[in-house]
């Protein structure tokens, strides 16, 4: 990892590099994947089903794109029963914390005869995507089918690309079914976005699409956003860990290699106020290398965005950490609750040597659908929220618009839009005349 002082210069360097990983630096693959949304809109499950020949290697026959019962229950019994008692105590906390998040439909009203007020909706068809391919991620799984099922959309779709076997991976099935899934289909790549927002034979449309994917995933969301609602363009992972010279560097380190092993695109950032802790983080590192199956990865993370900052103090060290906006952000100092309330942006916040990142990803409840790439500023975690809709609630009696409409009149002659005033007027036209 490189070492450097943090300075105002080496901080807006390293955000320009990080910008780098965005999805929306690759353009290059915006016309390919164009061509498949397209060819999925006038082509339907044909074009997805040449496209999963084409893309994953398997030929799918049309009646058997969706996963049947009996898939479900095969996958059922090849999933160790510790896998699934793990399932079911990561869902137990993952639906409680996300039940706090629910809201209410609420109204207001007076003796003057107005009410007001705000409904509250769940969206009526939500789309999960799921990647396939180079691994398996049953977390993701429930941490995008769980908030949805509590905010009570009735029906969650969700497509994920076949193994060679055109068979779906059993523990990805047995979480979504646990979850609350209502169907799956056996789609994956862009192919499978575009089959969500527009709908094919087969596969139904939805009202909002979520979920991780490669750059084909990502840009397909991004094109079809305004025709259905998505979460968000995810990027690579991100680790940013705030430490004073009070940390145990063993734990420091591996929590930084824990997102650097996702993909050669994950950040992993160290920011001290101890020179000592940073290089015995550097030696750490160097050990775990040795052991470590996806040291390759790794290296390659750690070599192109792995940065160990020395910062001056700790306000500086938040300074720096509200600037990059990471996506994970452990606080590992002697007053973490202190440094915590001062930090602005970050997708989830680890507080403390036992709370390490992991921990999030698979059990803490807490959503890690989290926003990458510094949207961190202005994006949440994927909850609750996500999944419904909210209606504005009007009602004025005759009497209660009596009393404003000569307000409501002015305003809208002052914006010259005479159809507007026409609307309140005509309502009192008989009364006026009355009192002339």
């Amino acid at each position: 990892m490189r070492k450097t002082i943090l300075t105002s210069e080496t901080s807006q360097n390293l955000l320009k590099d990080l910008l780098k990983r965005t999805p929306g630096q690759y353009g290059t693959y915006e016309d390919a994947v164009a061509g498949i949304i397209q060819k999925v809109k006038e082509e339907g499950d044909k074009a997805l089903l040449s496209y999963t020949e084409q893309f994953d290697g398997v030929k799918i026959p049309g009646d058997s794109m969706e996963v049947t019962e009996a898939e479900i229950q095969e996958a059922y019994a090849s999933v160790s029963p510790d896998l699934l008692s793990v399932i079911r105590k990561a869902l137990v906390n993952i639906r409680e914390y996300h039940e706090k998040q629910l809201q209410k439909s609420w109204f207001t009203s007076t003796e003057k005869g107005t009410l007001l007020g705000q409904k509250v909706t769940p969206l009526q068809r939500v789309g999960v995507y799921v990647p396939g391919g180079k691994a398996v991620y049953p977390s993701s799984v429930l941490m995008n089918i769980v908030p949805a099922h509590v905010a009570g959309v009735p029906e969650i779709v969700m497509t994920t690309p076949p193994g060679k076997d055109g068979k779906v991976c059993a523990s990805t099935l047995v979480a979504a079914k646990e979850a609350g899934v209502s169907r799956v289909f056996k789609a994956g790549g862009a192919q499978a976005i575009a089959a969500l927002a527009y709908g094919t034979e087969t596969i139904p449309k939805v009202d909002k699409i979520v979920g991780p994917g490669n750059i084909f995933v990502a840009l397909a969301k991004k094109a079809v956003y305004g025709h259905v609602s998505i979460d968000s363009i995810a990027g690579p992972s991100e680790i940013l860990v705030i430490a004073d010279e009070t940390a145990n560097a063993h734990y420091v380190a591996a929590d930084l290699l824990s997102q650097a092993e996702h993909d050669e695109l994950a950040s992993a950032i160290l920011i001290t106020t101890s020179e000592k802790l940073a290089d015995e983080v550097d030696r750490e590192i160097e050990e775990y290398l040795k052991h470590l199956s996806r040291r390759e990865i790794i290296q390659k993370s750690l070599d192109s965005f792995g940065y160990i900052l020395l910062a001056s103090d700790m306000q500086q060290a938040i300074d720096a950490a509200n600037a990059i906006a990471s996506e994970h952000l452990e606080i590992v100092t002697k007053n973490p609750f202190e440094v915590m309330m001062k930090i602005r942006n970050a997708g989830a916040i680890f507080i403390g040597e036992y709370s390490s990142e992991p921990l999030g990803d698979y059990f803490a409840g807490p959503n890690h659908v989290l926003p990458t790439n510094g949207t961190a500023k202005f994006f949440s975690a994927l909850s609750v929220d996500d999944f419904i809709k909210k209606s504005s609630i009007i009602y004025y009696s005759k009497e209660a618009l009596r009393e404003v409409h000569q307000d409501i009149i002015r305003f809208a002659e002052a914006e010259q839009l005479t159809a507007h005033a026409n609307s309140i007027r005509v309502r009192f036209e008989k009364s006026e005349e009355d009192s002339e």
